[in-house]
């Protein structure tokens, strides 16, 4: 059954490698989906590279998927070190089940969202599976401000071309600046 392929996969990668946004790469290298796998966290781009190749794999058509995000919940670290709340590029895969496209974000991983008291996203195979608007409390959580469109390719020197403009303070480097804890989790919701 496709769709129980498709859910299970969806799973695996949303929880088995751990949601860090401090883990941002410039070496394209690290956006194989075989890189990837090995990867006990990453961000949101190559957790959908990851699954979209996945899908692929066993026969199921998927493509990339971007948007720019506001996190509402963005820590004070992460959003200070951004210097804003607003996550350009954020990946997500389509994959289409019988005739359908449906969105499905891998980001965060099922602790995570339990740390923090956030929702779940639950991927059904019928339904798209993006952010959640509100959290747990009702609180403002993630809002999709802008649609970059779909993807056959990772558009990696787009993405960055991008990060360089809207995080010019934090992209020195080749990677985020760093305000993470020892396990990689920011003392507030990170996205």
């Amino acid at each position: 059954d496709r769709r129980a392929v498709a859910v299970a996969l969806f799973n695996a990668v949303r929880d088995g490698i751990r949601y860090d946004p401090y883990r941002v790469s410039h070496d394209p290298a690290d956006f194989r989906a075989s890189a990837v796998a090995q990867s006990s966290s990453n961000w949101c781009v190559p957790k959908a590279v990851l699954y979209t190749a996945a899908l692929r794999h066993v026969g199921i058509p998927a493509r990339l998927g971007f948007a720019d995000v506001r996190n509402h919940l963005t820590s004070a670290k992460l959003s200070e070190s951004m210097g804003t709340d607003l996550f350009a590029w954020h990946g997500y895969t389509e994959l289409d089940l019988d005739g359908k496209w449906l969105k499905a974000s891998t980001a965060f991983n099922i602790e995570l969202c339990r740390k923090f008291g956030t929702k779940v996203l639950e991927f059904d195979g019928e339904h798209d599976a993006l952010m959640h608007p509100y959290d747990e409390a009702g609180n403002r959580h993630m809002e999709y401000v802008r649609q970059r469109g779909t993807f056959e390719d990772l558009p990696l020197d787009e993405i960055f071309a991008t990060f360089a403009e809207v995080y010019p303070s934090s992209m020195s480097g080749g990677a985020a600046a760093s305000g993470a804890g020892a396990d990689g989790v920011d003392d507030a919701f990170t996205a």
